[in-house]
């Protein structure tokens, strides 16, 4: 099943690990279970990357399921915003986005711009940003308005430790 996902996916290899994705096609297209969402939904390159990030997060760095949210709407005045995946504390509060791009979309200032839009509504401990190949995690330090490049993503017993109460 999973090289249907790469073959649907034009063969492109992601740098995280592979998983059992569950696939069907639906109306001519190729659709992907969203373990978040509960749901099938249409495997764009972009949800490529979101579910490989997502099992990714869940099976290797121990993030549990219950505390994570895929595309969550946000609200500027009239303007309607969409965060591709965003990671909660227990207590329900944003720890976490996370942002997606498609393997074929370059990882550039104007990724990290958007991103930030989204941050200054949810103030976040961590900013990532992943097209399947790169990945860039940020820790935000906003006591000296900065923020730190991690060479690594953090696993979930870390991200636990970092968090600010």
């Amino acid at each position: 099943m999973q090289s249907a996902v790469h073959t649907a996916m034009n063969s492109k290899e992601l740098n995280l690990p592979t998983f059992g994705a569950r696939l069907r096609k639906e109306a001519g297209r190729m659709m992907i279970f969203d373990i978040l969402r509960k749901k099938y939904v249409a495997l764009t390159p972009e949800e490529h990357v979101r579910q490989h990030f997502v099992h990714y997060l869940c099976g290797e760095m121990g993030y549990p399921q219950t505390i994570m949210a895929n595309e969550v709407m946000l609200a500027v005045g009239q303007k309607r915003l969409r965060c591709d995946t965003v990671v909660y504390d227990n207590t329900a509060r944003p720890r976490m986005i996370v942002e997606y791009k498609a393997p074929s979309v370059h990882v550039t200032q104007d990724v990290f711009n958007q991103i930030s839009v989204y941050n200054l509504l949810l103030r976040v401990d961590y900013l990532i940003v992943s097209n399947g190949l790169t990945h860039y995690c940020c820790k935000m330090d906003y006591a000296n308005q900065k923020y730190l490049f991690l060479e690594h993503i953090p696993d979930y017993k870390t991200f636990l430790q970092t968090i600010k109460e």
